[in-house]
């Protein structure tokens, strides 16, 4: 069934011909592939043979894909493909593309002393400086994503926003509000693209801006990713007096009505001008399609942002009308997109539109953490309730100690959780403090045994992935440990939070395991 599913009609055909075309079942590993092909083929077959060489490529990349690559360069791609024993990995190549299985394109590098681009008047001669490139290699449709993308970015980019009405009711916007929430109407009021980052509380700020910008006869709209995120946004809005900049002006959410706004549906939060991007896309939601198939808006305010993958951001911006807003608004330090891309990522990093930084801190011991951390600071903050506890240690060993102590001891005793209920997590799986020394000193204070189970043995869950230092209890309550040592799991005051694997946007070099090496695995 799953042969079916990933070959279509006549896949039996299809694996006659080509035994190699195997390897687009998931799970597949191209070792099952030989496998197969050895006893299909018999003595016809050979590593030399082209289709291997092809399928081998296409596998490659599509491995990459789920690490969050869109592409990869060419000179990475020959080398892991002579990794995997083809012998003629240029060919392999080759013949992928003229087979229209992959794509390939240049990508112009910015190094210290080349001339900048020059725009008309050049013919190319001989005196016209030549920029270097970098070939990159992806499959057809994260290529045309990517491209698609980028066009409807500059087009975003370069074209002027539509004016409702005069220049001074933005202005007299942006002074009814203030900090960087006058920024950021100010910011959209000149361009098409707009970009702002901020945590939970910052969410205040696409609030207000909403407010102020239907005020001015705009069709103002936002989308989140998950029916949560819309509900909890929509109920932001419906705040007093239905300003939405309330809590904009005092810094931090207000009351409202004090009821949950989970049990809002998309007909209530369609009223209030809030959808998913799934159904905004879809035209489930949302105020639907002009006669050119646009949507029919002026500005729309996308949140997490991190989240948009390489397609779904590409069909959010074609789908976009000329002359309107787009604002892409989000934490770059949390969870990036399930699918390749990290689009907000590399937006922030080309710097090509406004940047607002929200200074709207998250409240509580935990938002004062992470602002912290987030201007490579890492403070003892007020935590009553000890939602965050950080406890200093000289090196590696004495982290592990201590964090055995918290797990066994002194988290049960103090706040009432028990270890099996407790998360600990690293930065990575080697060092004396990673996941690996951390797991084997936890398992033997709680779960001691043979380890049949690649170390371990049923009983108390305990597991160490990437992320922050920390404890972090299946409770309400979160302990964060920070592990201040010399050592491979020093805290570094950097603001990374990603969980899992990350998803970079149109990134060349992959991370180990993208190219069908060990996964990132955890104890």
């Amino acid at each position: 069934l799953a042969v079916a599913a990933a070959l279509g009609e006549g896949a039996e055909e299809r694996l006659r011909d080509d035994p190699w075309q195997l390897l687009r079942v998931t799970g597949v590993r191209p070792d099952h592939a030989d496998g197969f092909a050895r006893a299909l083929l018999g003595a016809e077959c050979g590593p030399d043979d082209e289709r291997r060489g092809r399928a081998f490529t296409v596998w490659l990349l599509e491995q990459a894909a789920l690490a969050g690559h869109t592409s990869l360069e060419a000179e990475a791609l020959t080398t892991a493909l002579a990794q995997r024993g083809v012998p003629d990995p240029d060919a392999a190549l080759q013949g992928a593309l003229a087979e229209g299985d992959a794509l390939a394109f240049q990508d112009a590098l910015d190094e210290p002393g080349t001339p900048a681009a020059q725009d008309g008047g050049g013919d190319g001669g001989e005196d016209e400086a030549e920029r270097p490139v970098r070939v990159l290699v992806g499959l057809e449709r994260y290529a045309l994503a990517e491209e698609s993308l980028a066009d409807g970015l500059a087009r975003l980019v370069n074209s002027v926003p539509k004016q409702d009405g005069p220049a001074e009711g933005w202005e007299r916007a942006a002074a009814s509000a203030r900090g960087s929430a006058a920024e950021l109407v100010r910011a959209v009021a000149a361009h098409g693209l707009v970009l702002l980052t901020g945590g939970e509380a910052s969410r205040v700020e696409p609030a207000r801006l909403l407010h102020e910008a239907r005020g001015l006869g705009l069709r103002a709209w936002a989308a989140t990713h998950s029916p949560l995120g819309r509900d909890d946004f929509a109920q932001l809005l419906r705040q007093p007096s239905g300003q939405a900049g309330g809590p904009a002006q005092a810094g931090g959410p207000g009351e409202g009505d004090g009821q949950p706004a989970r049990e809002a549906g998309p007909a209530q939060t369609d009223a209030q001008g809030v959808v998913t991007v799934a159904g905004l896309l879809s035209g489930a939601e949302g105020p639907g399609r002009d006669a050119d198939g646009a949507l029919d808006l002026d500005l729309l305010v996308v949140l997490d942002a991190p989240q948009l993958d390489v397609e779904t951001a590409a069909l959010l911006v074609e789908s976009l009308p000329d002359g309107a807003r787009l604002v892409l608004a989000g934490d770059p330090a949390v969870l990036w997109s399930v699918g390749p891309g990290r689009v907000f990522a590399d937006l922030l990093a080309a710097r090509v539109c406004p940047h607002v930084a929200s200074r709207v801190p998250d409240p509580g011991p935990l938002g004062e953490l992470v602002s912290g951390i987030g201007i490579g600071e890492l403070n003892q903050v007020e935590a009553p309730g000890k939602e965050v506890v950080i406890v200093p240690v000289r090196d590696a060993g004495e982290a592990v100690h201590r964090t055995v102590q918290l797990v066994a001891d002194s988290v049960p005793r103090a706040i009432g959780v028990p270890a099996e209920q407790t998360v600990v997590i690293t930065p990575g799986h080697g060092g004396a403090a990673g996941t690996r020394a951390l797991n084997a000193a936890l398992k033997e204070r709680l779960n001691p045994g043979p380890g049949r189970f690649g170390g371990f043995d049923p009983g108390v869950p305990t597991y160490t992935g990437s992320s922050m230092v920390g404890v972090c209890s299946a409770a309400a309550v979160t302990i964060a440990t920070a592990i201040c040592a010399s050592s491979s799991t020093t805290a570094s005051g950097t603001s990374h939070r990603r969980c899992g694997r990350s998803r970079p946007y149109a990134r060349a070099a992959a991370p180990p395991g993208a190219l069908g090496g060990p996964a990132d695995a955890s104890g």
